[in-house]
Parts: structure tokens; C-alpha cells; sequence
């Protein structure tokens, strides 16, 4: 992608929102100070100098995958382009085991998207378990002013009472305890007195409202666990429909923006703020939720529990596989940060559900490495090629561009030789009609080189090809007055036998030979391409021994390759296949 192209964001009605919302001057009127809390503690800071404020609230307890990319792109590109900040937060109200692991990878990939959470002065790096305090205290108003309740029946009797989508719910024979009842055994739930589900807390709203999610929904439950953060200090713990709310309040968040399956949970999610506001514990103009479609792509599988199971039956190589979709993987695949928000700009923001075809990706990666991968010369199928009129021993440089449309990256040296590697597909015995590079009596170009004529081969025991025989003109040099003396159709790449650099080189492909793994009742297992990897020994030029891990390159004619970040080794990369040059799944 040139710089001088823009590119053109596709439909995205949420940034509409955002300019509507500035040029109204919804949120002109909020202050805030310099840490998240309640009305009263943001009342003692200055106006909020950030315009609109986003958040990218990922839980601890796996790796990101392509689908977070699009909403990291959407919610830290909103607050770049509208003067605003994007809080990165841990959603770690769960006191499920989770890991450092995932938190530090979760931070590295939205980093080396290209954003960051440091923005007028401050960090904007959160972990929702530090608002617990002001979680209860939100339970407790709400207790107060008669909108919960603690409600005993057993989950069971929850269920069959909370009703059907053509049946009204009925309402739970606890719901008109007392406010002081309800404070004491919210008190006493806080201090371990009750069992795991002997009681919840529950938001009072209507149980005959056609949302069901509005049928008093529980906010708090019972949960004797450790928590990673906070130890022991807890042992109930706020339900995510009612903390999500609160974290975004509490941190003055603008515009919190969620997938479709969030839409059903937005009225609750205003009815808490509306109701804490009343109360006075929070202050106007509160957070307002969005909805938006997430991310369907062809030939893969985003679904936690999918990836689990590829990840622990092996079926991949761990987390960072480059066959899988997290962003660990696709980084180790040697996909670029320009070329996911290149990906993210190009399929733009939308309420309806669609699938977006891989191919897709696959282009904005190929553009973005296109204008930025340095070329080098590789030979993925060897077969040996001697110039029998060259000198034995002897060996010269050859000139060959870093870039062909950029000649400020300078140009480097590829040694020439008596004995060179080449494609085996490009020799043939016969040659067939419209064949143009070498077989017996044909001239060619050594790319970067001399013109060479055939004038045999030698077959091993087996009766395949092993060695193609030539001889060079030698006034036909690549950059000399001779070059164009002699008109030739064919041109081949080569490295010099004497100089290559023998490397481990792999070539991915797409993990599923499905586009939609697994549907019509098929087990997505069962449609795992079989030739999603195949590892070679290839015959390299010289430069790319010192290429470094995660170094980007295009091997001229066979596509776009990296160092491989976990196996490259100082002085023997091993490089991973990124994309070809032109899609090859075409039907």
C-alpha cells in the first residue's frame, strides 16, 4: 500500500455516533480525576480532556485471537482519531485461575498492534477486581433503595420461576424481604456465613418483562475461591452483566462497545447505571453501549473451546502455531500489525452478521508485505545447475535491489559461481508448448546474472534429473553494456552452491480445507487440511543467514516469509511461509 493512498474506511456506524456525539457535546460536561471512582471522587477533578473515552476489556484466561484484533483496531482507533483514550482493562471479576501468562501476552499483542493505553499524562491500565469495594457498595445501595434483593431458592427454582420467551416469570417468594433483612444477609454472604449457592443477590426489576434478561437478574453470587488478585478478602463476587457497567462508570468510560450478543443485556446494563445515578453514586452523562458484529472469517474456528482442543489434543504445536488464529500464531506466521489494521479498516463496522472470506486478510497482508518486505532469492525445490565455461574456484558479485520500487533501500551482493542451485521446475527434458525457461539448446537469464544456454543434464539411478549442464555468455552481465545483446523469454533465480545458506523452511497453509469447519452437523475435526504444513531443507541466498527473528522478507517468486521468532537461532534462521504471492484457494 502506497502512502500516498488513503484508505477508505468502510461503513462504520459507530463512528457516526462518535461525531454525532462530539458535535452535540454529549459528554462536554464530565469531569474526572486521575483514578477511577464513584460521582463524588470524580467531582474533585478537572474537565476530562479526553473527547470520548472507549475501553478494550479482554479476560485473563486465554490468548487474543483475529476476531480481538478487529475490536482492539475499532475501540483504540476510535480514540486516536477523535482525541480521546482507549483503557485497556483486565475483566478479572471471574476468580477463576488466571494467568500472568495471558495478561502479559494480552498487553505484548496490543502493543505490537501499534496502540497503547498512555494518554494526557496518566496510564489508562486497569484490572476491574480493583473496584470491588465500589462493587459492593453499588450492591448495597441498590439494596437500600429497594431495586435488590437476596433470594434463596435453589438454582433450579430460579430457572422453571424465571419463565419462558411466551411465559411471564413468577416472582421468587423472597422478593419482598425487607431492606434490612436483605443488607443483613448481603453482610452475611460477604463474611462467608452461607454456602456456594445457597443465596444470590438479585437486581428487582420485572419478571414478566418480554426481556428476559430484565427478570431480576442475579448480581451477586456466592463463591468460596481465591482470587488472583485479591486473595481471600472476597468470597462473593459480582456477576459480569452487573460489573461491566459499573467498571466502564467508574472509569468514566463514553462509548463501551460489545458484540450482538451484548444487545439483549444493554437495557440492563442502562438500567443499573440509571438507578446508581439516581442514588447518587454515579454522575451524569453515563457510559452508553454498543453493539456490533463480530468477526466471522472462512477457514478457521475463533470459538475458545475449539482452540482449546486443537491446542491440547495437538493437533498444532502450542498457542503460537502459525496455523491458528490467535494473534501469537499470526504473528509467528509473519503477519503484520499494518496489515490487521489495514484488514480492520477494510471490513469496516457493522450491525448484521456476515462472513468475511479469508482471502481478504490474506490481501491486506500480501499489500502491507508488498510495499515493505525487502526481496531476497530462495530455492525452495534444489537441483543443481553448473556453468561448465566458468572458472572452477572462482566466484563474483552479482547486484540485486532490496526493493524494486524503492531504491533508497540500496541494493546487495549475491555471489555468482561455477555451480548453482535452481528450481527443479524450472528444467524439462521435453518441454511442453509455451515453456520458456531451460531444457536442452534453450538461453536463459540468471536473473541478476549472465544469459545461459543449455547443453545437457545427467539423471541419477532412480532416472530423475539430478544435474543441468550450461554455459554462460560472458558479455551478457545484468548491468553491463551487454546485457541486452542477446533477447531471451526466460528468467530463473538461482543462489551460487558455494555461498547458500541450507535452511529449514516451512510452508503454511490454511489449518482447514473447509471454509466453514465443521458445519452440516460435521465434526470440524474432520476437516483439518492435511497439507497445512510441510517442512523443506531449501537452498538460500547468503543475506538471509543473518536475517533476525520476525524479519520480513519476500522470496522472489514464491511469496512472503519470516524468521521464525521461537526456533531461529543467531546465524541459522528458520523461516516460516507467510502468504503466497496470489491466492491459491480460488475455486
Amino acid at each position: 500500500m502506497s502512502e500516498k493512498t488513503p484508505v477508505i474506511p468502510a461503513s462504520n456506524f459507530i463512528r457516526n455516533i462518535v461525531e454525532r456525539d462530539i458535535e452535540q457535546g454529549t459528554y462536554t460536561s464530565r469531569r474526572r480525576a486521575r483514578s477511577p471512582g464513584d460521582a463524588k471522587h470524580h467531582a474533585t477533578g478537572e474537565p476530562d480532556p479526553a473527547k470520548i473515552r472507549t475501553r478494550f476489556p479482554p479476560e485473563p484466561n486465554g490468548y487474543l485471537h483475529i476476531g480481538h484484533a478487529k475490536s482492539i483496531c475499532l475501540n483504540f482507533g476510535l480514540a486516536r482519531d477523535f482525541g480521546g483514550v482507549c483503557h485497556m482493562r483486565f475483566d478479572d471479576t471471574n476468580p477463576e485461575k488466571e494467568e500472568q501468562e495471558y495478561v502479559d501476552s494480552i498487553t505484548d499483542s496490543v502493543k505490537w498492534l501499534g496502540f497503547g493505553w498512555e494518554a494526557f499524562g496518566e496510564s489508562h491500565l486497569y484490572y476491574a477486581s480493583n473496584y470491588f469495594d465500589f462493587m459492593y457498595r453499588a450492591a448495597e445501595s441498590l439494596i437500600e433503595s429497594g431495586n435488590a434483593y437476596v433470594d434463596q431458592q435453589t438454582a433450579e427454582e430460579m430457572r422453571v420461576n424465571r419463565g419462558t420467551l411466551t411465559e411471564p416469570g413468577k416472582n421468587s417468594p423472597w422478593r419482598d424481604r425487607p431492606v434490612a433483612e436483605n443488607l443483613a444477609l448481603f453482610h452475611e454472604m460477604r463474611d462467608g456465613k452461607h454456602a456456594d449457592g445457597s443465596m444470590v443477590l438479585r437486581a428487582k426489576i420485572d419478571m414478566s418483562s418480554p426481556n428476559i434478561n430484565l427478570r431480576d437478574p442475579a448480581i451477586y453470587r456466592i463463591k468460596h475461591a481465591t482470587h488472583h488478585n485479591t486473595g481471600d478478602k472476597w468470597c462473593i463476587y459480582p456477576m459480569y452483566t452487573f460489573a461491566h457497567p459499573l467498571e466502564d462508570a467508574v472509569e468514566g468510560v463514553t462509548h463501551s462497545i460489545c458484540t450482538l450478543e451484548f444487545e439483549d443485556q444493554r437495557p440492563f446494563y442502562d438500567w443499573v447505571l440509571e438507578k446508581l445515578a439516581e442514588n447518587g453514586l454515579l454522575a451524569y452523562p453515563l457510559p452508553k453501549q454498543y453493539e456490533f458484529a463480530r468477526l466471522n472469517l472462512t477457514y478457521v474456528v475463533l470459538s475458545k473451546r475449539k482452540l482449546i482442543e486443537l491446542v491440547e489434543k495437538q493437533f498444532v504445536s502450542g498457542w503460537d502455531d502459525p496455523r491458528l488464529p490467535t494473534l501469537v500464531g499470526a504473528r509467528r506466521r509473519g503477519y503484520s500489525p499494518e496489515g490487521f489494521r489495514l484488514f480492520a479498516e477494510r471490513i469496516g463496522v457493522s450491525k448484521a452478521d456476515s462472513w468475511i472470506e479469508y482471502t481478504i486478510l490474506e490481501d491486506c497482508m500480501r499489500e502491507v508485505l508488498n510495499a515493505s518486505a525487502e526481496r531476497r532469492i530462495a530455492v525452495l525445490d534444489p537441483i543443481k545447475l553448473v556453468i561448465d565455461n566458468y572458472p572452477e574456484g572462482q566466484s563474483e558479485d552479482c547486484h540485486a535491489p532490496n526493493h524494486p520500487q524503492k531504491p533508497e533501500l540500496g541494493h546487495r551482493v549475491v555471489p555468482l559461481s561455477r555451480g548453482l542451485w535452481i528450481e527443479r521446475e524450472d528444467f524439462m527434458e521435453e518441454p511442453v508448448k509455451g515453456y520458456f525457461r531451460l531444457f536442452p539448446g534453450n538461453t536463459v537469464r540468471l536473473r541478476y546474472g549472465y544469459v545461459v544456454k543449455c547443453t545437457g543434464f545427467e539423471k541419477d539411478a532412480d532416472g530423475n534429473v539430478s544435474v543441468v549442464h550450461c554455459e554462460y555468455l560472458p558479455d551478457t552481465k545484468s548491468g553491463t553494456p551487454g546485457a541486452d545483446s542477446v533477447k531471451v523469454k526466460g528468467n530463473i533465480h538461482w543462489v551460487s552452491a558455494a555461498h547458500a545458506y541450507t535452511a529449514e523452511v516451512r510452508l503454511y497453509d490454511r489449518l482447514f480445507k473447509e471454509a466453514h469447519p465443521g458445519a452440516g452437523n460435521r465434526d470440524y475435526l474432520d476437516d483439518i487440511n492435511p497439507d497445512s504444513v510441510k517442512t523443506i531443507t531449501a537452498q538460500l541466498e547468503p543475506a538471509l543467514k543473518e536475517a533476525k527473528p520476525e524479519a520480513r522478507f519476500q522470496f522472489e517468486r514464491h511469496g512472503y516469509f519470516v524468521a521464525d521468532s521461537r526456533d531461529s537461532q543467531a546465524g541459522k534462521p528458520v523461516f516460516n511461509r507467510t502468504v503466497t504471492l496470489r491466492d491459491a484457494w480460488q475455486k
